[in-house]
């Protein structure tokens, strides 16, 4: 075979197959848009309406291709299996989803869609069982009916049979050697039974059985045909057994015809039979009398009057036999064609279905077990009853002798069928009515909280209704009432907040900033408050080169009163601390005198001051704690008066602590106090520690923080720069405080003699 060479310029580049396949999307969407732009539709968004779109294009190519002869229309019905499915599943995803976006989002839709589904469903569900359970009920009426009148003909057919039995035995005891029997009260014409009836004898003289011929008025009566004679029922000596009832016993035994006889359906040679079978014994002879009416569409006709449509099929039995042994594992017997075409011929079909009487005067088809006896065997088959009928044919076989009350519990039915309806109306009108009602109450809602989101809180909801609806409506006012005065307490507060903010920057002025330094002595303080501002308070006063005034306070109470009056406190220490300042004027080096000079230079005599100042210009609860000390760098010493405050502590370099508790009573609280003074020598290394009482006076679990925790921290950390220890300590104090809120301002300064500083002067 050769080989078809493919010319180069033919040849696709892959570099091509990657661009088209990247350029596909594209493609789709300017499909997409060039059909939904003529129909003003959006565009397509999310797997699921992409899917539909191109699922119901498909879908409608394949409907018109199915037109076309040949392959393509039967390619196009096998794809339709396909693309069916799949368009239904993204067209419920897109319709679901519109409904939820379009119509679900409102509350009445929504209410509606509740109601339908509370309400509709449980009477769909209960008008469906109720269908089904007529239907069944009927269908059950009908096959009863059918087979009460089988059985009251197969009841007419044994009791005139067991009456020829009597009169043909006591014909054979008169003659046991007669081959032919007079009956001469038989009327073929004016038989109980519908059908040709066909009658057959048998004489039993031990074990001769002997064929007898029925004669009425010189003719013979009519018997089965030559060609298929009815054989001898031998296996109802032997092999039949039945239920009898034997003073009030149901016990199983063998039967005797000559005591119970048989009635019944028989199938023999491939046709149904109503056969009834009874045996009288005279002066020792046994006559066996067999009736039968062939079931053949006349006599199911006449069965089937005022029922409809009568179906008998033999010997179903069979059939479901052969559908089980398809699934059997050995080999199986299964009916031949010729069989199968036999039993389908031998099914006997009678009566007429007329058409409708109303609208729901539907079909009714139902089918109950027909038992059935082989003849030949005796063997129990079972055959098919069906039964086609109306409502209206059983509605009138029920109520048949009784027309007045057939009427009135028709016209009684209808009339509950009006009631009902107009109680549903009644009802879906209140739902309708009470549907409004919410639906009015969120519409109202809905409206008012735009006009709040919009700024209008002087919006209010009209309430009318006295209902928990109404209640709401009547809260959501109260709501935005309470909302407007918030908002303007909220500006209040910003107002506030605002001028606190201010505050704070302002008191933050009054500390000192950036580095304090002085030849040989380190200084370091820190505030921080417990709310936006302080009532602590602490300063370093510089003046010339060797001196130095130190001042910590705490103020009573928190917050802006508390800040005022540190404030003030701060003004009034810095006014009588400049002031000793001022009042010593060298006139160039040579006078250093002033009067008040030495006043505003001793601790406690500005103490004195300030104590009076306060307890003046403030109101009798307002006080403060404060420590003044004046220190020389020269002289190394620190002259201190404390007015209430917490003690400092001086750390030495040699480990020991002395605490600085010379002084008097708290400032501004009573008049006329005196402050003493202390003097202490400060070593190279010591640390001068003065802290607020937001320092030691956290608690926890395990109690106060306390004023050995501090000493240890400072003690650890000496070696390292003042911020550095003021920073641990910091940070210790906010671990013991946890995730509590902080309860006081803390304030700490800290203090150092360096190793070298000023020469020290001597006496």
């Amino acid at each position: 075979m050769r080989r078809r060479r493919v010319r180069p310029d033919l040849q696709v580049p892959p570099q091509a197959c990657v661009t088209l396949a990247l350029s596909m999307p594209n493609l789709f969407t300017r499909v997409e848009a060039a059909i939904l732009k003529p129909l003003r539709r959006p565009a397509l968004s999310g797997v699921a309406e992409h899917g539909a779109f191109w699922s119901l294009a498909a879908l409608i190519v394949l409907i018109l291709l199915r037109f076309l002869p040949g392959n393509p229309g039967g390619f196009s019905t096998l794809a339709l299996f396909v693309v069916v499915p799949v368009c239904l599943v993204f067209s419920c995803i897109v319709l679901y989803r519109w409904l939820v976006t379009h119509v679900l989002w409102k509350v009445r839709n929504r209410l509606i869609v509740t109601y339908l589904l509370m309400g509709l469903a449980p009477v769909v569900l209960f008008v469906t069982l109720a269908t089904i359970a007529a239907y069944v009920f009927a269908g059950q009426f009908a096959t009863f009916a059918a087979s009460s009148e089988l059985q009251s003909n197969l009841g007419r057919l044994s009791a005139e049979n067991q009456a020829f039995a009597v009169h043909v035995a006591h014909a054979i005891a008169r003659a046991p050697s007669a081959t032919s029997v007079e009956l001469g009260d038989y009327d073929a014409a004016n038989h109980s039974v519908p059908g040709r009836l066909m009658v057959d004898a048998w004489v039993s003289i031990q074990s001769d059985h002997r064929r007898l011929s029925l004669v009425n008025e010189g003719r013979e009566l009519p018997q089965h045909n030559a060609d298929n004679p009815i054989t001898y029922p031998e296996w109802s000596r032997d092999d039949f057994r039945g239920a009898v009832l034997d003073k009030g016993r149901l016990s199983l035994r063998p039967l005797n015809w000559s005591l119970y006889g048989f009635r019944g359906v028989v199938l023999d040679n491939g046709r149904l039979f109503l056969r009834a079978v009874n045996s009288s014994t005279v002066a020792g002879h046994q006559v066996t009398f067999v009736s039968s009416a062939p079931l053949d569409p006349a006599t199911v006709d006449q069965l089937a009057q005022g029922l409809g449509v009568i179906h008998i099929i033999p010997d179903v039995g069979k059939a479901l036999e052969e559908d089980d042994n398809k699934t059997a594992p050995v080999h199986s017997t299964r009916a031949t064609p010729k069989e199968l075409a036999e039993q389908a011929s031998g099914t006997v079909n009678g009566g007429k279905l007329p058409a409708s009487a109303f609208l729901l005067d539907r079909r009714i088809t139902f089918s109950t077990p027909l038992p059935t006896t082989a003849w030949a065997s005796g063997k129990q088959l079972t055959s098919l009853l069906s039964v086609t009928s109306r409502p209206a044919l059983l509605y009138a076989h029920l109520f048949g002798t009784a027309v007045f009350v057939g009427t009135f519990i028709r016209y009684g039915l209808i009339t509950l069928a009006v009631v009902f309806a107009v109680i549903e109306l009644f009802a879906f009108i209140m739902a309708i009515r009470l549907n409004r009602t919410i639906t009015n109450a969120v519409g109202d809602l809905y409206r008012a909280t735009v006009a709040i989101d919009s700024g209008n809180f002087a919006h209010r909801i009209q309430v009318h209704r006295r209902d928990q609806l109404g209640a709401l409506s009547t809260s959501f006012n109260t709501m935005s009432e309470s909302l407007e005065g918030l908002l303007e307490q909220q500006r209040e507060k910003e107002r506030m907040q605002s001028e606190l903010e201010i505050a704070q920057e302002v008191q933050n002025n009054l500390f000192p900033h950036g580095q304090v330094e002085m030849p040989g002595f380190e200084l370091h303080g820190v505030c921080k408050p417990a709310r936006t501002v302080s009532g602590d308070y602490y300063d370093f006063l510089i003046m010339g080169e060797s001196e130095l005034t130190l001042a910590m306070g705490d103020i009573s109470g928190k917050g802006i009163s508390a800040a005022l009056l540190m404030a003030s406190l701060h003004s009034a220490v810095r006014a009588y601390r400049f002031a000793g300042e001022d009042s010593f004027s060298d006139n160039g080096g040579t006078n250093r005198s002033f009067q008040g000079g030495a006043t505003f230079s001793s601790p406690g005599k500005v103490l004195s001051l300030l104590n009076r100042h306060l307890y003046r210009s403030t109101q009798p609860e307002k006080y403060a704690t404060l420590f003044l000390a004046h220190y020389d760098a020269i002289s190394r010493k620190l002259v201190y008066s404390n007015g209430g405050q917490l003690p400092p502590f001086v750390l030495c370099a040699n480990g020991t602590v002395r605490r600085l508790d010379r002084g008097g009573s708290v400032v501004g609280l009573l008049d006329g106090l005196v402050y003493e003074e202390g003097t202490v020598t400060l070593d190279p290394g010591d640390i001068l520690i003065a802290y607020s009482d937001g320092v030691t006076e956290p608690e926890n679990e395990f109690g106060e923080f306390g004023e050995e925790r501090l000493i240890d921290m400072v003690k650890r950390h000496r070696h390292l720069p003042l911020a550095a220890i003021s920073q641990q300590v910091l940070q210790s104090l906010r671990a013991w405080i946890g995730e509590q809120e902080q309860p006081d301002d803390i304030t700490l300064v800290l203090a150092r003699q360096a190793e070298t500083g000023l020469p020290r002067l001597t006496a």
